[in-house]
């Protein structure tokens, strides 16, 4: 009977003049996906054409630049601080996804006031129907990255990870970490859920037409999920140790709170106001001269 499970994985799906990355691969097909469902959302819809291209652009900025500099101040500042130069070496690893949605909410708000003249929430709404599917692939590329896994397990679903990856990768003896509970899968599967959930209220009960439901299910299931498997993953930075021992919960945890109370307020709100009643054309607008 198998009693865990050797990863060895290696992060590059080739190497050579150009060298491709699992990780890479993951966010590209994850924002080609999410780019292709907006498409057909934002159709559906009967709005301009050119709004996806812009919505696009603006999320996908948002989600780079935001989930850096969220690990930058909100992970491992001390050494940035020191090192500012190194932020823009982002192809040493280092995203945060709280920042990245921070950073996508600003992004809407500037889309809201320059592009639909609509509010947030319509935007919002919308957005976030696909998120849940990219959340889950950049899961899976922090599987292939050997990173972002549990705490030890008995479970026969245990992976051991190459510790040393870097020396690895470079010919060195891979050096095991002991089993390990697989949290990028649970989180990727999690994600999943939470993709098919928004889809499903997007498609089949309208649930747009109650502004904010949609990305308060989102915001719950997301970080509600990520709050609960913080509890069996290993934290991300020493200092986080001692966060868990005096407060018992950890970086990703804390700042995943607003972001549950938000998603629990807009569940709420949504059923308090008058429902919206809105056609569904199925074609891009025309657009204006």
């Amino acid at each position: 009977m198998i009693d865990f499970i050797t990863w060895t994985v290696n992060p590059n799906l080739f190497s050579g003049f150009v060298t491709v990355r699992w990780y890479g691969l993951m966010f590209a097909i994850g924002f080609w996906i999410g780019y292709e469902l907006e498409y057909r959302i934002f159709r559906h819809e009967g709005t301009p054409e050119k709004w996806v291209t812009s919505i696009f652009l603006y999320a996908v900025i948002g989600t780079i630049v935001g989930a850096r500099l969220g690990h930058v101040f909100f992970y491992d500042w001390a050494y940035y601080s020191a090192h500012p130069a190194d932020i823009f070496k982002i192809w040493e690893g280092g995203l945060a996804s709280h920042g990245g949605t921070l950073a996508i909410m600003i992004a809407i708000w500037f889309y809201s006031r320059r592009v639909t003249h609509k509010p947030m929430l319509w935007a919002f709404d919308r957005i976030v129907v696909p998120v849940g599917l990219v959340a889950a692939l950049i899961r899976i590329g922090n599987l292939m990255n050997h990173e972002i896994y549990g705490r030890v397990t008995s479970l026969p679903w245990g992976f051991r990870f190459v510790d040393n990856i870097g020396q690895w990768m470079n010919g060195a003896e891979p050096v095991f970490s002991l089993p390990s509970h697989p949290t990028q899968i649970y989180e990727a599967l999690c994600y999943l859920a939470v993709f098919a959930l928004c889809m499903w209220l997007y498609w089949k009960r309208n649930a747009q037409e109650r502004q904010g439901l949609i990305f308060g299910v989102f915001m719950l299931g997301i970080f509600g999920t990520r709050f609960l498997i913080e509890y069996i993953k290993n934290v991300q930075e020493p200092w986080e140790i001692n966060m868990r021992m005096q407060w018992g919960i950890d970086q990703g945890q804390l700042l995943s709170i607003p972001f549950i109370i938000l998603g629990v307020w807009l569940i709420i709100r949504a059923f308090h106001i008058p429902r919206q009643h809105l056609t569904f054309p199925d074609k891009f607008a025309d657009e204006k001269k």
